[in-house]
C-alpha cells in the first residue's frame, strides 16, 4: 500500500502510519481496540482488507427503518451501521418504502437470516392501535430487540426516544419569545407515540406561556411530508397562525411552501420550526429554524444496548430518552407588527449561521 494511503487511514484511524503497516502486516503488539479502528478506517474509506484480514463477522444486525425519503432516516441508519462496524458486526438495512414489504416480512427474512438482533424505528411499536405480539414473540424466543421512537409498555425491551414533548415546548418558547401568540402545531396522524407526547408538549407550553387552555383548533393531523406539511400549515394559516411547529422537517419545508403559495414572506409574515435537523436543513431558503433530534447519542445508545443484551446482560423494559436542541436559523423572527423586548436566553437554544 503506497505512503499517501497509509497516511490517509493513520488520519482516519487516529493512530501513526507505523501502527497501520503493523496491523495491514499482521503484526504484534497493537492492542485489539487499536487494531479494530484501522480495520473499520479501511471500510469507512472503501478499501479492501487484505485476505488476512477478513476474519469472520461477529454477526449479522437487522435495522428496519420506515423509509429513505425522510433524510434524519438514512442519517440514523448510517450512525447504528457505523457504530456496529466498530464492534465487528454487519448491519443489514430493510426500509419499508410504500408498496413495499411490510415490517413482519422483514422479520420473517431476518431471522431466516440469523440475525444476532435487530433494531426497529419507528415501526409498528410506535402505533398504538398495531399488535404489540409480533414483538413478544420475538422476546420470548429470547431474540435481542431495541425499539427506537416509540413506547408500548406491553413490550418487555429497551426504547431510545428523543424527548417529544420537550421538542415541542422548545419550539413553543421560542416562538412566544418572538412575539407569537397564535402559534399552531402541524403533525402526523394521532395513533402515534411521538404524535401524542408532541401534542402533550404543545398543550403544556401554550397554556403555560399563553394561557391557552383550548388549542385543539391550532393542530393540525396531516402526513409526514412536504405535502402533509403544506395542507396541515395551509389550513393553520386559514385560522390565522403566525408561527408553526412541524413535526418534522420535511413538512416543515411544506409549510414554507404553503405560506408563499398564499403571498407570506417567511419569516417576515410566517415563523415555521421544523423537527429532526435533517442533513442539509441549514442550507434552505430559508435556513430552517428547527429542533434537534439527537440523532447521535441514540444510534449509539440504541447499538450498545442491543450488544449489552447480545452479550448476556438481560433485557430491560426501560426507555432512555434523549434531550432535543433548538436550533435557531432563518425560518423564524418576530411576530407581524409586534415590537418586542429580544427573545431571553434559554437553555437548549444555540444559535447558528445560515
Amino acid at each position: 500500500m503506497s505512503t499517501t494511503r497509509l497516511a490517509d487511514i493513520a488520519a482516519q484511524a487516529g493512530v501513526s502510519e507505523a501502527t497501520v503497516s503493523r496491523v495491514l502486516n499482521g503484526k504484534a503488539g497493537v492492542s485489539s481496540a487499536t487494531r479494530q479502528a484501522v480495520l473499520t478506517a479501511l471500510d469507512l474509506m472503501g478499501y479492501e482488507r487484505p485476505q488476512r484480514l477478513r476474519g469472520r463477522s461477529n454477526g449479522l444486525i437487522g435495522l428496519v427503518i420506515p423509509e429513505l425519503g425522510n433524510p434524519i432516516f438514512p442519517a440514523f441508519a448510517q450512525a447504528v451501521e457505523k457504530a456496529l462496524t466498530q464492534h465487528g458486526y454487519t448491519a443489514i438495512l430493510c426500509t419499508q418504502e410504500p408498496g413495499g414489504a411490510p415490517e413482519d416480512e422483514f422479520t420473517d427474512m431476518l431471522l431466516d437470516r440469523g440475525v444476532s438482533g435487530i433494531v426497529f424505528v419507528s415501526g409498528l411499536h410506535a402505533d398504538t392501535t398495531a399488535r404489540m405480539d409480533r414483538y413478544t414473540r420475538l422476546t420470548d424466543r429470547g431474540l435481542p430487540i431495541v425499539l427506537v421512537d416509540g413506547y408500548n409498555e406491553a413490550i418487555s425491551a429497551p426504547f431510545i426516544s428523543p424527548d417529544d414533548r420537550l421538542a415541542a415546548r422548545l419550539a413553543v418558547q421560542h416562538l412566544v419569545d418572538l412575539g407569537h401568540e397564535r402559534i399552531g402545531l402541524a403533525l402526523g396522524q394521532r395513533r402515534f407515540v411521538p404524535v401524542i407526547r408532541k401534542i402533550e408538549g404543545f398543550r403544556q407550553a401554550m397554556a403555560h406561556l399563553l394561557g391557552l387552555t383550548e388549542v385543539d383548533e391550532l393542530i393540525q393531523h396531516s402526513l409526514f411530508s412536504v405535502e402533509g406539511g403544506q395542507a396541515a400549515a395551509a389550513a393553520l394559516i386559514e385560522r390565522g397562525c403566525t408561527g408553526v411547529f412541524c413535526a418534522s422537517d420535511l413538512m416543515a419545508l411544506g409549510a414554507i411552501r404553503a405560506a408563499r403559495e398564499r403571498g407570506l414572506s417567511v419569516p417576515g409574515d410566517m415563523s415555521i420550526v421544523g423537527f429532526d435537523d435533517s442533513p442539509l436543513m441549514a442550507f434552505t431558503d430559508p435556513p430552517l429554524t428547527t429542533v434537534r433530534k439527537p440523532i447521535g447519542a441514540m444510534a449509539a445508545a440504541a447499538v450498545q444496548t442491543l450488544l449489552d443484551e447480545i452479550g448476556g446482560t438481560p433485557a430491560k423494559r426501560v426507555e432512555l430518552v434523549y434531550q432535543p436542541e433548538l436550533v435557531v436559523r432563518g425560518s423564524t423572527s418576530s411576530g407581524p407588527l409586534v415590537n418586542r423586548d429580544p427573545p431571553r436566553d434559554h437553555a437548549h437554544v444555540r444559535p447558528h449561521a445560515p
